[in-house]
């Protein structure tokens, strides 16, 4: 079969490397790619939100399936206009993609299910917004309502920060039209986990949990980003708090599609903090994590074709998720400044030549030219190793980073860490 993936980004490529293992997959193309990407499937230069090329592209090659990786194109209608044109695409619709597109959207949903999560108000309204911050307590999270690259949430512990933050989105538009409305909301105390659940919109399929890393620095400091690492399975998501999971947060959302009449297909991230056993949400997307994609395929011991092909088809009932008795752990390599300012066409040494057993690296912002691998954007380079167990990955991770020229790259160095202290 003939399979298009859309994105350009670390889950893209894990999604390619993994999807080219099927004997069922003939041809894979990725729209727009980078320059890992471009060394297993072809790349087709057109823009991951330029929607009437990607369908012309998909009708004149004859693609089978579809597969949407970033947040832009659902939130924009790719699906729907796909569908309409008879292509089997995997991913939500723009309806359902709201829970992610609007902040606002996924509270209001969350309440009116009764599916746990942090009070919260929203507004439109700056100089509304700045009286609600001078009467809050603290520490609380500001965040805007609309799509950021993951960088539109701070958790502002004193009400100069959260000003601060508030003037960035609401005034200065740092975040474009995303900042027209921000939600202020309680802050949670606990552990962050990932839990992924594939649905066709008959059946529900949760997948294995894994636990990612959004603040730039080592013991979570430093502004957040669109994550710098990840690790499989979290030892945080014991038997118990998988079940409280299911039961009081999975349940009711399914059950809320059906009552708002929301047609849910594709995978639902559920960023969950967990305290006590108990996990309340943090925020759904409506797309695979990056970079959580990369461990959880790693991992993944079932033909991931099939789990992507299946869940489009409507088919999902009768895939056998297999999952290897590893775990996997990814390490972003950044570029120096993000998530502010870095220099791109920069060399990657060491990179093209780099090849190490139980480890693959996902390329996220990169692009080749004249034969060398350049920096093309923040978050450069996702390092992917696994082992017997996480202090075996951890280990192999880390020496093969080693390997790589990181100069101009920077990387958590505790990528990991929860997981040992929670399980050892």
């Amino acid at each position: 079969m003939n399979v298009l993936v859309v994105g350009s980004g670390g889950r893209e490529h894990a999604i390619c490397w993994s999807i080219l293992k099927s004997p069922k997959v003939t041809k894979v193309f990725c729209a727009p790619g980078n320059a890992g990407i471009g060394e297993i499937v072809d790349i087709v230069n057109i823009d991951a939100t330029n929607l009437d090329a990607l369908l012309n592209f998909a009708l004149q090659k004859k693609i089978d399936l579809t597969i949407v990786g970033p947040e832009q194109p659902l939130s924009i209608g790719i699906v729907d206009l796909f569908r309409s044109n008879g292509l089997l695409i995997f991913g939500p619709d723009k309806n359902s993609s709201q829970l992610e597109s609007s902040k606002e959207f996924s509270k209001i949903f969350m309440i009116n299910n009764d599916i746990p999560t942090a009070s919260f108000k929203s507004f439109s309204d700056y100089i509304l917004a700045s009286k609600y911050l001078k009467e809050s307590k603290y520490p609380l999270v500001v965040k805007a309502d609309g799509l950021a690259a993951g960088k539109g949430v701070r958790v502002c512990y004193s009400h100069d920060e959260a000003s601060e933050f508030l003037k960035f989105i609401m005034e200065d538009k740092i975040f474009s039209t995303s900042g027209d409305k921000v939600v202020i909301e309680d802050f949670l105390e606990g552990e962050e986990a990932s839990f992924f659940v594939f649905t066709d919109g008959k059946s529900i399929l949760p997948l294995d949990s894994s636990q990612d890393h959004k603040r730039l620095l080592d013991d979570d400091l430093g502004p957040n980003t669109g994550g710098m690492g990840a690790y499989s399975p979290a030892p945080i998501v014991d038997n118990e708090t998988r079940k409280n999971i299911m039961n009081e947060i999975v349940d009711p959302v399914f059950k809320g599609f059906k009552k708002d009449g929301i047609n849910y297909s594709g995978v639902l991230y559920i960023g969950l903090m967990i305290k006590n056993k108990r996990p309340k949400v943090v925020e759904f997307n409506c797309r695979f994590g990056d970079p959580e994609t990369q461990p959880l395929l790693y991992r993944l011991d079932s033909d991931a074709f099939d789990l992507f092909y299946m869940t489009a088809k409507e088919n999902l009932d009768n895939y056998e998720l297999k999952w290897k008795k590893k775990s996997s752990i990814t390490v972003v390599m950044a570029a120096k400044g993000y998530p502010g300012k870095y220099d791109k066409d920069i060399p990657i040494k060491n990179l093209l030549d780099f090849k190490q057993k139980g480890v693959t690296v996902f390329h996220a912002g990169t692009s080749k030219i004249n034969g060398e691998i350049n920096i093309n954007g923040g978050r450069v380079l996702g390092v992917t190793a696994e082992g017997d167990n996480l202090k075996e990955a951890i280990s192999l991770v880390y020496d093969s980073i080693r390997m790589i020229d990181s100069d101009n790259l920077v990387y958590r160095k505790d990528i990991g860490k929860k997981g040992l202290i929670n399980f050892y």
